[in-house]
């Protein structure tokens, strides 16, 4: 019998993943044979450095990009090969996203970007999404700002709007990508403690991809990517652990360096 994501307790999973980019001398082996899966209703947080594949794994679980070679999920989904246009529908139902640079509407006030999933998809919300989406922008306390355009808020005010336009339509799954890059150190908590809400209480999963070990010390589950592969799977950690673990991932191939050790 073949085994499911549902079975597996998987919002979303990819097996024997490859990613390369270019060809030839020039390529550049992004993701290498990864096979990991995120868990429903679990804040995971992805970390390694700079190009150890992250951010290419985040975008091809989301559906953004293809792989070179591998498969991947959202639930049942196998999303690998599908159309533009089916992923297209697929993304905008079933998958929220939060981005550094927040990615609002200009055009849109606050009410517009929060509910431009559902425009997008040519519905109204029913009586129950509203219903969801009144308490986001409650929980937010957004409510005295749905008539401003995105310039007329603060940095922290936009995120919380990409935030409860992400859990609008109550998506499978949730992409963070460095969601907290452009804030201060106090509204990045609010931001973080809002996700961890979402996850432990409405059963939202989140992934999201940081670079930072107080974010991700937020999170259930941290991923460690280093040279496109899963080098460590832990569970909470705290951003000392955390920071820990990146020195010492850092430093061992300097070591290695200094020893005159190939790998």
């Amino acid at each position: 019998m073949e085994i499911s994501t549902s079975d597996l307790g998987l919002a979303a999973r990819v097996t024997h993943l490859s990613k390369t980019f270019g060809s030839g001398d020039g390529a550049v082996r992004a993701l290498d044979d990864v096979s990991v899966g995120i868990r429903r209703g679990q804040f995971t947080a992805i970390m390694g450095p700079s190009g150890s594949g992250k951010s290419t794994l985040m975008h091809i679980m989301a559906g953004l990009d293809a792989p070179t070679g591998g498969r991947a999920w959202i639930g049942d989904q196998e999303i690998t090969g599908l159309r533009d246009s089916e992923l297209t529908v697929l993304r905008r139902r079933r998958v929220g996203f939060v981005f550094q640079s927040f990615n609002l509407v200009p055009t849109l006030d606050v009410r517009g970007n929060i509910l431009l999933p559902f425009d997008l998809d040519g519905r109204r919300p029913t009586a129950a999404e509203q219903a969801r989406i009144d308490g986001l922008i409650e929980s937010l306390g957004l409510r005295g700002r749905l008539t401003h355009r995105p310039h007329e808020l603060s940095g922290g005010q936009q995120q919380r709007v990409a935030i409860a336009r992400a859990l609008a339509t109550a998506p499978d799954l949730v992409f963070a990508d460095e969601p907290t890059g452009a804030l201060d150190s106090r509204t990045s908590r609010e931001v973080l403690a809002l996700l961890a809400t979402a996850s432990r209480e409405h059963g939202q999963s989140i992934a999201m991809v940081t670079h930072d070990p107080i974010a991700a010390a937020h999170a259930d589950r941290v991923l460690f990517l280093g040279d496109g592969r899963i080098v460590a799977d832990k569970p909470r950690q705290t951003a000392e652990q955390i920071s820990a673990h990146m020195l010492a991932a850092d430093g061992a191939p300097a070591a290695a360096a200094a020893a005159g050790v190939t790998a």
